[in-house]
């Protein structure tokens, strides 16, 4: 059954990072996403110091995330003495995967900084899959996120990627999915058993973010078809700050998820 977890990003300006655990576990949350957010976020001292708050609320971290614009594009570039730097931080962001026992890595690789931008995936899956030798050292497994305005913005992007890849993840994020104007199940249906983590987030009819719940999405279609698939892993609530005014409405978005989950799960016994 499906563990219904919130990402820390949720939380981001409203409380610190190390301070979110304890708020995710009164919230219900049955497992988190780390979302380290600045470089001092990425030191050993700093890992310490997540390590602790685990253990004081007994929380399950399943992922983490970076900010991926610091570093992850670097990790592509031509330049050794670029990519050398780059892997600092990427390495140092495993490690606190490793201290806190996550088993992803929630990736968004290259931006596409220019309209028209195109990549050679055949070179990026080769080194997507180098890069995901390196994160299996830490005990972690790179998803590939779909993401809009990054590498991976339309569904045919990750069938052309796994080829050179054979052992990458991918992560869905069904906000970028309507972003990008293609259908969440397209996502699904070339991801297959590729897919380690799942971000959900809703939108009203106009198009705007809001809580899991609140909004036009339908989950119950998306978590039977998860179930359908084969899809075991996490279903992660990424919100923004601005989508709710109180910490209540995060914690009706777990119990919501949690009931769909349960209901799906009963109607096939």
């Amino acid at each position: 059954m499906n563990k219904v977890g919130i990402s820390t990003a949720t939380f981001f300006t409203k409380v610190l990072t190390e301070d979110c655990f304890a708020l995710i576990k009164l919230m219900g949350g049955e497992c988190a996403e780390v979302f380290l957010t600045t470089n001092s976020e990425y030191s050993e001292e700093f890992g310490k110091l997540l390590v602790e708050r685990q253990q004081e609320t007994g929380l399950d971290i399943y992922s983490v995330h970076a900010l991926n614009t610091q570093f992850e594009p670097q990790l592509f570039n031509p330049a050794q003495r670029t990519v050398n730097d780059a892997l600092v931080p990427f390495t140092n962001v495993l490690a606190r995967a490793k201290d806190l026992g996550a088993a992803a890595y929630s990736f968004h690789g290259q931006s596409r900084l220019k309209k028209g931008t195109q990549f050679n995936l055949e070179k990026v899956g080769k080194r997507l899959e180098e890069l995901n030798q390196i994160a299996k050292e830490y005990g972690v497994t790179i998803g590939l996120e779909n993401v809009q305005w990054a590498l991976y913005n339309q569904p045919e992007v990750f069938d052309e990627i796994k080829k050179y890849a054979p052992t990458l993840g991918c992560v869905l994020d069904i906000k970028q999915a309507w972003r990008s104007e293609r259908d969440w199940k397209e996502y699904i249906d070339i991801m297959g058993d590729r897919l380690i983590n799942v971000h959900l987030c809703d939108h009203t009819a106009e198009g705007k973010t809001c809580v899991v719940g609140q909004g036009v999405f339908d989950f119950k279609e998306l978590i039977s078809y998860l179930h359908k698939k084969g899809y075991t892993g996490p279903l992660m609530i990424e919100q923004y700050a601005a989508d709710y005014k109180d910490f209540s409405e995060v914690e009706e978005a777990v119990k919501y998820l949690k009931k769909l989950v349960e209901d799906e799960y009963a109607l096939k016994i």
